[in-house]
C-alpha cells in the first residue's frame, strides 16, 4: 500500500492543466454499450475508477485501445450481460452500465455496487424508472436481475429527489427505448448534459438538456452511430487546485477548464476575499490580505457541489473567524473531520452541520488516513500548509479521481512524495 508525505509551508506559484472530468467519463464509456461502431473518446483522466469501468467492459465482451489520453471502444461484439461483484464492489458508477446493457440485450444482471462509504445512496431510483419502462427487476443473491423481453418503452418518469446516476441511466435505457421517455426532476450536472449531447449528437433526440426536464425520443432498440468526442473538463479537480491556491495564499492559474462550471465554487472563493481572473478556458487564484470565513450548504448543480464541501473545510480552517458547512445531500460525508482534528484544527459537529473555527492556531504535520475520495483531497490541501510533514495513507481512495496529483501539484512548487508502506 501507497503513502504521500508532504512537507508543508511551500508557496506554490505556475500553472495547473486540468484533466478530464472522472464523472463525466465512466457514464460516457456505459454509454458506448450503445453505439454500433467504434468510438474515440479522448481528453479521458488516467484515473483507477476509469481503469475499473474498461476492465468491466472488456468482461462484457467490448474491445479498446489506448493512446495516451484517448481511447477507442469497440462494443459491437458485446456478448456477456452479467456485472460481476468482483469488479462492481469497488465502484459504484458500475451501476452504470444496467440501463445501457438491459436496453440493448433485454436482460441483464449487475452486482449491487461499492465505492465510496459517505453515506446511504440506493439505487431505487434507478430500478423504478427502470420498472417505469416495463422492465422486470428482482434482487438475488446481491444481483441486480432485470428483464425486458419485449423491451423498454417510453414512459414519463418522475424523479422523487435528484439523482445524477439514476438520470444518466434513464438516459441511456430511453435512447433505445420504444416511444418516448419524459424525466421529470432531472440532474442537471455538467456531466449529466454532456451525456445528453453526445446521445444527441448520435441521432437520439433529446430536448430540454441543461434542465430538470428532459424528452428523450427512444430508437426503438436500434444502435446508435456514435460520433468521437472530448470529456469535458472536471470541474472538481478544477476546484481543488483553486483551494490549493487559497489555502497556500498563492497566485495559481487553473487552465483547460469552462469557468461557467465553477460559478458556485467562484463564488465562494469570493467571499473569502479572493480575487478570481477569469478568462475563456482559464481562472487565476490571486493571493488576500485575508482569508474570510465562508458558509456552505451544499445542493444539486448549479448549486454548491458536495464534491468540493470537504476541500473548503480545509481551506476554512485558514480564515479569520468561523465558517459553517451545511451538509445537505449525504448524510456521511464528514468523515474527513476527524483526520483533519489530528492536524490541529478546531472542527464542531452538530447533525449535518460542521462550524470550522480558522483563528485557534496553526495546523501541525502527522500521520492521517484517508477515508473517501473527496475527503483525501481536504487532508491533502491541509498538509500544504501545515507546519512539519503529514503523511496520507489509504491513498488509493486518492488515486481512483485524481491524475497525476503528486507530479501536478510538484510542478507548481509543492513538496510531494510518494511512498510504499
Amino acid at each position: 500500500m501507497e503513502y504521500l508525505k508532504i512537507t508543508g509551508g511551500q508557496e506554490l506559484n505556475g500553472e495547473v492543466i486540468i484533466s478530464g472530468a472522472k464523472n463525466a467519463a465512466l457514464p460516457l464509456i456505459a454509454a458506448t454499450i450503445l453505439a454500433k461502431n467504434e468510438v474515440s473518446i479522448c481528453n479521458l483522466p488516467d484515473v483507477v475508477d476509469i481503469n475499473t469501468l474498461l476492465k468491466l467492459l472488456d468482461k462484457l465482451g467490448g474491445k479498446f485501445t489506448k493512446c495516451v489520453d484517448c481511447i477507442k471502444i469497440d462494443t459491437s461484439k458485446l456478448n456477456n450481460t452479467t456485472a460481476t461483484y468482483d469488479i462492481v464492489k469497488t465502484m459504484r458508477a458500475s451501476i452504470l452500465v444496467l440501463g445501457p446493457i438491459l436496453a440493448r440485450f433485454g436482460h441483464c444482471e449487475v452486482s449491487l455496487p461499492g465505492g465510496c462509504a459517505i453515506g446511504q445512496r440506493p439505487v431505487d431510483l434507478h430500478l423504478k424508472a427502470l420498472e417505469a419502462m416495463g422492465a422486470q427487476i428482482n434482487i438475488n443473491h446481491g444481483y441486480i436481475e432485470a428483464t425486458a423481453p419485449n423491451g423498454l418503452k417510453g414512459t414519463k418518469i418522475v424523479f422523487d429527489k435528484v439523482t445524477v446516476g439514476g438520470t444518466e441511466n434513464t438516459v441511456m435505457a430511453a435512447a433505445l427505448a420504444d416511444g418516448v421517455t419524459t424525466i421529470i426532476n432531472a440532474a442537471k450536472e455538467p456531466e449529466v448534459q454532456q451525456l445528453c449531447e453526445v446521445i444527441n449528437n448520435s441521432g437520439v433526440k433529446i430536448e430540454g438538456i441543461g434542465t430538470s426536464t428532459l424528452v428523450i425520443h427512444g430508437s426503438n432498440k436500434e444502435l446508435l452511430h456514435m460520433k468521437d468526442f472530448d470529456v469535458i473538463p472536471d470541474r472538481i479537480e478544477a476546484g481543488t487546485y483553486m483551494c490549493a491556491a487559497a489555502i497556500t495564499n498563492s497566485k495559481l492559474k487553473i487552465c483547460k477548464v469552462l469557468p461557467e462550471h465553477l460559478e458556485a465554487i467562484i463564488a465562494k472563493l469570493k467571499e473569502m476575499s479572493f480575487e478570481i481572473i477569469q478568462d475563456e478556458n482559464s481562472v487565476t487564484v490571486m493571493p488576500t490580505k485575508e482569508i474570510k470565513p465562508v458558509n456552505i450548504i451544499t445542493s444539486e448543480y448549479p448549486g454548491f457541489p458536495t464534491d468540493m464541501q470537504a476541500q473548503f473545510m480545509a481551506l476554512a480552517t485558514q480564515a479569520n473567524g468561523t465558517s459553517t458547512i451545511d451538509e445537505r445531500l449525504f448524510e456521511n460525508r464528514f468523515m474527513h473531520v476527524s483526520e483533519l482534528l489530528r492536524l490541529g484544527a478546531d472542527i464542531h459537529l452538530n447533525g449535518n452541520i460542521a462550524t470550522i473555527n480558522g483563528t485557534k492556531g496553526q495546523l501541525n504535520g502527522t500521520d492521517v488516513m484517508a477515508t473517501d475520495l473527496r475527503a483525501s483531497s481536504a487532508l491533502v490541501l491541509s498538509a500544504l500548509v501545515a507546519k512539519g510533514e503529514t503523511s496520507i495513507h489509504r491513498i488509493y481512495h486518492l488515486d481512483r479521481g485524481y491524475e497525476d496529483l503528486e507530479g501536478k501539484l510538484n510542478k507548481i512548487g509543492a513538496n510531494v512524495a510518494r511512498y510504499k508502506e
